[in-house]
């Protein structure tokens, strides 16, 4: 029940997330608390997903290849162990080193993740925009760019997508269980004994308040607003065009994503990295790769572990 309880933590608060992925791992871990034990391989597959990371391409002028998979975080967390995600802290600290590093030439974004959470997101966003210029950065979707991972791709310079490729997810939301009758059924009454008025307000033994809830729709209305102006910043459009026509909450195929212009074209990573003298099968660096290998074995074997 530990990890369960993460998770509900998680999505208390405002997600820019595909729905259909914290479902998934929600499944897994019930499954996973209630006794049934799964190996580590069955682990990464259902939460993970296997997956090749790129890592850094050398030409005459060297391209970096940036990682960004997973469910995505303000910092590591839980989360992240369950998801063999991505924080925006170490994308920070990724990203501030590739731009100081002389002998890197253009950025290139490998993105495939169904979003995460918007604590710390907009910082983030903020933070790879003020890049551009200084060196070419390039978003380049290789499986899904969804909520979360789209608001970081549209601050790059370009977004490529891959032929079978999605993007969008545009939205915010957060979920409350209000698990009252089942505690009710069980025998169980909490208490809670507070200071503060709204201190346990919107606690999952009880239904939400209309005021409870207003609170929180503010909150996720917030932060949708951010999502909206950010996306619309580096699309070079305005937030009414964004709403109408990116999707409104829906994922959008690669063809669809250029028309509507949420992306610039179409295209592999091979093809990026050729645009930028990286020969198609390139020779890779490996060191960071095998790095972000040993962390999703660990995840998976530690969470095999778990009862």
């Amino acid at each position: 029940m530990k990890y369960l309880r993460i998770l509900a933590a998680y999505a208390a608060q405002p997600l820019a997330m595909q729905r259909e992925k914290i479902e998934a791992i929600t499944a897994f871990l019930v499954e996973q608390s209630s006794g049934v034990k799964f190996s580590a391989a069955e682990i990464e597959a259902r939460t993970i997903g296997k997956r090749e990371a790129a890592g850094v391409a050398k030409s005459d002028g060297n391209v970096a290849v940036l990682p960004i998979y997973g469910v995505l975080s303000h910092r590591m967390s839980g989360m992240e162990d369950i998801s063999g995600g991505t924080s925006y802290e170490s994308l920070s600290k990724s990203l501030r080193g590739l731009l100081a590093d002389e002998g890197v030439k253009a950025i290139v974004l490998d993105i495939d993740s169904p979003g995460g959470v918007t604590r710390g997101l907009s910082e983030f966003a903020a933070e790879l925009r003020s890049a551009r210029g200084i060196k070419p950065i390039i978003a380049q979707v290789t499986g899904n760019a969804a909520s979360a991972a789209y608001w970081i791709a549209a601050q790059a310079d370009e977004i490529v997508v891959s032929p079978s490729a999605e993007v969008g997810s545009i939205g915010v939301y957060t979920s409350h269980d209000d698990v009252s009758e089942a505690l009710a059924k069980a025998g169980i009454k909490k208490t809670y004994i507070s200071a503060g008025k709204f201190k346990v307000e919107g606690n999952q033994t009880a239904p939400l308040s209309d005021d409870t809830r207003a609170y929180i729709q503010e909150s996720v209305d917030s932060e949708y607003a951010k999502f909206v102006a950010d996306v619309a910043t580096g699309r070079g459009r305005d937030a009414s065009s964004v709403e109408a026509k990116f999707g409104q909450g829906r994922m959008v195929m690669a063809e669809d994503a250029v028309k509507r212009g949420m992306a610039d074209r179409i295209g592999t990573l091979d093809d990026t990295l050729e645009r930028f003298g990286v020969s198609t099968r390139p020779e890779i660096l490996r060191n960071h790769v095998a790095a972000k290998e040993a962390q999703s074995k660990a995840s998976a074997t530690w969470l095999s572990k778990v009862k």
